[in-house]
């Protein structure tokens, strides 16, 4: 009598029965209650769960054929769970595999076998609920369906058993139980309360500083801190810590960046959550921070922003525990980080998405939109500001002469000066066609805003041999009642600087 093949997932099938802690226990009512129903309504004397070990067929609950335990090879079972659907045989003396089979020549004179997998929601086939009967018969669709509603049944029973098993085997007493509850309730509000923060207008990083904070409060670490790392220099700000954190500790994560050796040090570029559950015995420890009493770290990268990268890391100290990062420990962990990665995309996108909607496609400047609501922005918060309106004279004869491709270049190199000699005491726009804007915080006087445009000037002329030059228009902010009269006022004393020179050059 040949045996079953093995399944080709074997290895992963064997893995997920082994999940659910049964094979070897002692029987359970409700799996006997699901065996008693198959035999009662398939009319048969027979009915049985059975799990399919490594080399063995293990039976958990059966009616009328109570063999606790058969040779894998003799296993009609095996067999039912090479194939998703039912595997059904009205008669096993017709059939090659179960002809001499003992239970079939024997005393026990089957001859009817019909076995639905139980199949796990990952996918695998780890026993069957079977049906056998004495007389040779067939199953019709309802008897079928019913079959499989049964094993359905069972591996619910299953699923809801491996549940209970997993609880158990983390908490030892109806306390502990509750006080787990109690946490994945605060985790659930510090999970909350983290995506509450991503609805704030806050920058990335303190974004990453709160959540952080949050995650150290809701776990009940001794200390947690947010890594920024910048460079390759991770610098540490201490967010949450217990009241006798020991200073050796405080200090250590205070220096981290004078430390070249330590596990912090090696995880810039972490992408996945790295959990050490014996701080000690980990190669690259600080010797100090074990005399501390350091025994199980965690580190958890929150995302990358602007060439910084943010980690959270936490630190447990004192006694060593059985399971240092539980299993909801590391939910909230990894949830966290998610989060706030999401979040740092999120604000990425929109920032990109709002440079874009800002920004000049030509010359890269900031454009009439960005002008119109940083000007906005300053009238109403009442602080001095200097506004430059400019145009560049002799363009529209370069344009008409060179082309609009070497305007374009001109164009650009302009902006390009403006920006180099603003550098970061305020800001430059394109309006359109040849008009720019310097909108610059504070008073400046003539002489520094065409130190500014006389500048901007040399760089355009590089692009060509033409004469070009610049029409300035200044006003401070002082000079007018509201923000559109200052754009007024600047555009018209730039005008007049145009027919000044206009009539310059006709006098010339």
């Amino acid at each position: 009598m040949p045996g079953a093949p093995v399944p080709t997932n074997e290895a992963a099938r064997l893995l997920d029965l082994a999940r659910y802690h049964v094979l070897d226990t002692e029987k359970e009512e409700v799996f006997d209650r699901i065996t008693r129903l198959a035999s009662q309504l398939l009319q048969v004397p027979i009915a049985a769960i059975n799990f399919i070990d490594v080399d063995r067929h293990w039976n958990k609950s059966n009616v009328g054929f109570d063999v606790p335990e058969l040779p894998r090879e003799a296993s009609f079972c095996a067999w039912a769970i090479l194939r998703d659907q039912p595997l059904v045989i009205p008669d096993l003396t017709q059939d090659d595999r179960f002809d001499e089979h003992p239970a079939v020549t024997g005393e026990h004179h089957l001859r009817l076998y019909a076995g639905t997998p139980l199949q796990t929601p990952s996918g695998h086939r780890i026993g069957t609920l079977c049906i056998m009967d004495t007389q040779v018969r067939t199953l019709n669709d309802e008897a079928l369906h019913a079959l499989q509603d049964l094993a359905a049944l069972a591996t619910r029973e299953l699923e809801w058993r491996a549940f209970a098993v997993s609880v158990q085997g983390q908490v030892n007493a109806r306390g502990e139980y509750e006080a787990d509850l109690r946490r994945s309730l605060t985790h659930a509000h510090t999970l909350d309360a983290i995506h509450e923060l991503m609805d704030l207008p806050l920058e990335p990083q303190e974004v990453a500083l709160q959540a952080a904070a949050l995650v150290g409060q809701a776990l009940h670490t001794d200390w947690t801190g947010l890594v920024t790392v910048e460079q390759g220099v991770p610098q540490t700000q201490i967010v949450h810590a217990s009241d006798d954190l020991h200073p050796t500790l405080q200090q250590l994560t205070t220096d981290l960046s004078q430390t070249h050796s330590s596990v912090t040090t090696g995880l810039a570029d972490l992408n996945t959550p790295y959990y050490v559950e014996s701080y000690p015995d980990h190669p690259s420890a600080l010797p100090e921070a074990v005399e501390a009493g350091l025994r199980s770290m965690a580190w958890v990268p929150l995302g990358r922003w602007l060439g910084t990268s943010f980690l959270l890391m936490t630190g447990r100290t004192g006694q060593a525990r059985r399971l240092p990062w539980r299993n909801s420990d590391r939910v909230l962990l990894e949830a966290a980080g998610r989060s706030v990665r999401a979040a740092i995309l999120r604000r990425a996108a929109l920032d990109a998405e709002r440079r874009t909607a800002r920004q000049d496609a030509l010359t890269t400047l900031l454009n009439r939109r960005a002008f119109d609501e940083d000007l906005a922005q300053y009238w109403v918060a009442g602080t001095p500001f200097t506004l430059v309106m400019m145009d560049l004279d002799g363009f529209k004869a370069l344009n008409d002469t060179e082309g609009h491709a070497q305007g374009d270049k001109i164009l650009r190199l302009f902006g390009q000066g403006l920006v180099s000699e603003v550098d970061d005491r305020g800001q430059s726009y394109r309006l359109g066609g040849d008009e720019f804007v310097l909108l610059l915080p504070g008073e400046w006087d003539e002489a520094a805003v065409y130190e500014v445009t006389d500048m901007a000037v040399l760089n355009a002329r590089q692009g060509t041999v033409r004469s070009i030059g610049t029409s300035v228009g200044i006003v401070q902010r002082e000079e007018a009642g509201n923000a559109a009269r200052v754009v007024e006022l600047a555009d018209a004393r730039m005008y007049e600087a145009k027919r000044r020179r206009k009539a310059l050059r006709t006098e010339a």
